[in-house]
């Protein structure tokens, strides 16, 4: 549910669901599935992230027998899971602030235990399981990466010990090769090490961006699968001992990809999933014979895809009126489906708006049933290296349904258009996306589908932070804001963050707040909040790490001082809950709160639900 500031490498997605009490007005739900994971071993036995009552908690299901239990039962969910050859299922034990340990449990039942002793308790950094029973587990604590090795069930032998940002990224298939993920920008974008830890090979990033995507699953050969940014476009490579990197020139994208490898013992197919315009496009790649092959999926976004071992392919598929649901190409069924469908709202356009470097795409959703102009609600999508997508969300339904038109801004900063696009700030951090949002309004206002004087701004983590940077930068532009876990006090972020978040802001800002205050200070909501003249709600987590709370008390006193009237929320959490009443509490009370400063115009005497679009 939560959009996050960017990680090092792309975190998994919750599945959650909920519904609310009877006496709402209209019923909406959060619902966000995960693929679920297949064992090595029968692709009928999977595990995978489900629904308990409104929590994240984790399954096991035999598609065979139609079968199914429940492993985990937590009081604030269960997130992360795997399944290794053995049919022996892993799932991460954290506490409230996201620190634990892995354990494990059989596919058919039995006592949990521990995975492995011996590794350090903090936050997860990457599980890797090889076909021969090797588990490579990354942790970070407060003293940085650790990496360790070892049997399920055994004693772990460390590997790695750094104290900057990384993430394990896999294991080789003999448990003879692992690959450590840094930024994809640094000089150890990805590093190669063997078992004792001696360091085999390094790629930087400096000049152009690399990432990792996994070894191939092919026993007796050591073949690892690599992204590179070149020239502006996403560049297909391997790296293997010997050979090093070698980029493929017929498998190239002009937009954001990644990629899979297909199991089975030849290794030699990847699935590829290419983010465009706010749509998803699969392909094929055969990499003996170099052929990319489109694979037909409907148009929407397709959030994760996974090939599968039996040659089927597992997706996530959504458009701007279906949920989130897990599918096969092959029609086959998959668990943890929903029997939950929402009503639908509104019609859905693509808008886009001429500026400095290119124009900016908006999706634009309005009512059917009322008359424009609308109040209108930014939705301010997280990241900045995220975007939104042609893709269900319960906000734009909900804020539609009560009247309200909505625009999603792929502002400047997002992926899905392009390198160049990405890394445009040419305004400053932050102002550059203000900026891209300001002009989406002034089109919309000037097309009549909102009305000035009734303009909203909503957003989470660093959507959240724009929207503040813009309350307070152009406080005559909006007239009500909610910001979600928000980025609102640049230096004490970096001064409490994650050390992957530190080397985020460094390259983003050119240096530390030491090095650049100027930069910081610039680029910070706090140094406008005294300017906000809107209602504001700001909502915030006591346990967040992304967006920690410390630098929530400091905007607070800024507002405090400057006397300005908002509205606090704090949540018993971290940055990305797993329980689905958390996520329904914080919509319910954005909601109300836009609604209060957006009246919506009445309804039409006789609606037209016949031309909706859908």
């Amino acid at each position: 549910m939560t959009p996050t500031r960017p990680e090092t490498t792309p975190s998994k997605t919750a599945q959650s669901k909920t519904t609310p009490p009877k006496t709402a007005p209209r019923n909406y739900g959060v619902y966000r599935p995960v693929l679920p994971v297949t064992s090595p071993r029968d692709p009928d036995r999977m595990v995978y992230t489900g629904d308990a009552e409104g929590r994240c908690e984790i399954f096991a299901w035999d598609r065979s027998s139609g079968t199914g239990r429940q492993l985990t039962d937590r009081p604030h969910g269960t997130l992360l899971c795997a399944i290794d050859a053995d049919e022996a299922v892993w799932w991460f034990d954290e506490d409230l602030d996201g620190r634990g340990a892995w354990r494990t449990q059989d596919f058919d039942g039995g006592p949990d235990r521990p995975a492995l002793t011996g590794v350090p308790y903090g936050r997860p950094a990457g599980l890797a399981l090889s076909a021969g029973g090797t588990v490579a587990v990354g942790i970070r604590d407060a003293g940085g990466l650790h990496i360790h090795l070892g049997r399920r069930g055994g004693a772990a032998t460390p590997v790695l010990h750094r104290t900057g940002p990384g993430t394990l990224g896999d294991l080789a298939p003999d448990g003879d090769l692992l690959v450590v993920s840094g930024p994809a920008h640094s000089a150890h974008a990805v590093t190669l090490l063997a078992p004792d830890g001696t360091t085999i090979a390094v790629l930087s990033g400096v000049r152009e961006r690399t990432w990792a995507l996994g070894f191939a699953p092919s026993p007796g050969r050591v073949l690892l699968l690599v992204m590179r940014e070149r020239a502006g476009r996403y560049h297909l490579g391997t790296w293997a001992p010997g050979r090093g990197l070698e980029l493929l020139p017929w498998c190239s994208f002009d937009t954001e990809t990644t990629a899979r490898w297909y199991p089975g013992p030849e290794g030699t197919r990847v699935l590829l999933r290419q983010d465009r315009h706010g749509r998803s496009r699969l392909f094929t790649a055969d990499l003996d014979r170099g052929e990319l092959t489109p694979v037909p999926t409907p148009e929407g976004s397709v959030l994760d895809a996974s090939p599968a071992a039996d040659g089927d392919v597992h997706l996530i598929w959504t458009d701007a009126v279906h949920v989130p649901r897990a599918l096969s190409l092959s029609g086959t069924p998959l668990p943890g489906q929903s029997p939950w469908r929402p009503p639908r709202f509104g019609r859905r356009e693509d808008l886009w708006t001429p500026g400095p470097d290119g124009p900016v795409h908006t999706f634009v959703t309005t009512p059917a049933d009322r008359p424009a102009p609308h109040p209108l609600v930014f939705l301010v999508h997280g990241g900045p290296a995220d975007h939104d997508r042609d893709a269900y969300d319960p906000m734009v339904q909900a804020l539609v349904g009560s009247g309200h038109a909505v625009a999603r801004v792929n502002y400047r900063g997002s992926t899905g258009y392009g390198p160049r696009w990405r890394s445009a700030y040419s305004e400053g951090v932050g102002h550059t996306q203000v900026a891209d949002l300001v002009r989406v309004r002034a089109e919309l206002l000037d097309r009549g589908v909102g009305r000035e004087g009734a303009v909203g701004l909503c957003g989470t983590s660093w959507g959240g932070y724009l929207t503040l940077l813009a309350l307070g930068t152009h406080p005559e532009l909006w007239d009500v804001g909610v910001a979600v876990k928000p980025l609102a006090d640049c230096v004490t972020a970096f001064r409490h963050s994650t050390p992957a978040l530190q080397a985020l802001d460094t390259a983003l800002f050119g240096g530390t707040p030491d090095q650049v205050p100027e930069a910081y200070a610039h680029a910070s909501p706090s140094s406008y909040a005294a300017a906000i003249r809107s209602p504001l709600l700001v909502v915030a987590a006591r346990r967040d790490a992304k967006c920690p709370p410390e630098q929530i008390e400091a905007y607070l006193d800024v507002l405090r001082a400057g006397g300005v009237a908002h509205e606090l929320m704090w949540l018993d959490s971290g940055h990305d809950g797993y329980d689905g009443a958390e996520h329904l509490a914080v919509i319910r009370r954005a909601l109300s709160f836009l609604g209060r400063g957006l009246p919506p115009a009445p309804v039409r005497a006789e609606p037209s639900p016949q031309r909706e679009r859908r």
